[in-house]
């Protein structure tokens, strides 16, 4: 075996090591290799890291050992969803990638992850994302059909989501000590966000009114989730989406952010685009800030907030 080893370049000694090494399955080494990486990634990141490994792979690849898995292995993962949810096929790919490029690293494998050679024999997926966008013109509209009808926790989250631009999981966890309502502000800690840095949302007239209605006059407590669902358990993931598809609207909840940038380019020209792109929490440079002044571009972002609410909710 090793005069094999030698004879195809590669270094015996290394090789016969690498042989007496327990080399792991897929499975353990993902579990291994979320352990050592999640520090560096928000909450919710490093779960759905191993959530999505476990819904996608594990049971295709799961006990296959690392060195063995191949860019067909790969392919076969990803492509029963490559095309019907190109977006998730797309993260699983990469996250099987990320486990052995960590177990290449701990001399599971002789090679770093597949590359390009994972897709060719896959097909070209759709263009676009997952998310379809309500026209900012017929948002106004719509938050006064859900103004008008009966409040449900599912409608009150989906208009506190339009009016804030935010994340569908940012609102399902938000919690009433995040709210600074004399400042008009939502301070939301980094374990919630997808860039894994603290952000903070500033709060227009529309958006702390309904906070009001659901509070309803009563006593919170800080660690309450806002919108919550049975005996207090966070929202399902598909709450605000239901409230679309009842409403017989193809549109997807996440994708009011969208809605909400057009406007922001559309109408409000004055204000700088790195503002909205902040306003989205969306990585903006440094030095952006600074040429603005950071209290400045605070107060910027206020007032596209507050314009955008004005704008959805006609106050």
């Amino acid at each position: 075996m090793l005069r094999i080893a030698a004879k195809s370049g590669l270094d015996p000694v290394a090789e016969r090591d690498r042989e007496r090494r327990a080399i792991p399955k897929f499975r353990e080494a993902a579990k291994l290799a979320h352990e050592a990486l999640k520090e560096g990634w928000s909450t919710k990141g490093a779960q759905t890291f191993i959530n999505s490994l476990d819904n996608h792979a594990f049971s295709a690849i799961g006990d296959r050992r690392v060195d063995a898995i191949t860019a067909a292995d790969i392919a076969t993962v990803v492509s029963p969803i490559w095309t019907t949810k190109p977006d998730m096929a797309r993260k699983v790919r990469q996250r099987i990638g990320t486990v052995l490029n960590f177990a290449h690293s701990k001399g599971w494998r002789a090679t770093e992850a597949p590359g390009r050679s994972v897709t060719v024999g896959l097909p070209r997926q759709p263009k676009g994302g997952n998310y379809q966008a309500m026209p900012y013109a017929d948002v106004p509209t719509f938050v006064a059909d859900m103004i008008a009808k009966p409040a449900t926790t599912g409608r009150q989250a989906l208009l506190f989501l339009i009016y804030t631009a935010a994340r569908p999981g940012e609102v399902r966890a938000a919690r009433w000590g995040q709210i600074d309502a004399a400042k008009r502000d939502w301070n939301r800690p980094a374990g919630m966000m997808k860039t894994n840095e603290a952000h903070t949302v500033t709060l227009n007239a529309a958006a702390l009114m309904l906070l009001e209605e659901v509070k309803g006059g009563r006593s919170v407590k800080p660690d309450e989730l806002i919108f919550s669902g049975q005996r207090g358990a966070k929202l399902s993931d598909m709450t605000m989406n239901k409230v679309l598809r009842t409403a017989s609207l193809p549109y997807d909840a996440h994708a009011f952010r969208s809605s909400f940038r057009d406007w922001a380019a559309e109408l409000m020209p004055d204000i700088p685009d790195p503002v909205a792109e902040a306003a989205l929490a969306h990585v903006v440079p440094d030095k952006v800030v600074r040429a603005y002044k950071r209290t400045k571009f605070v107060e910027l972002r206020r007032q596209l907030l507050d314009g955008w609410g004005a704008y959805v909710a006609a106050e």
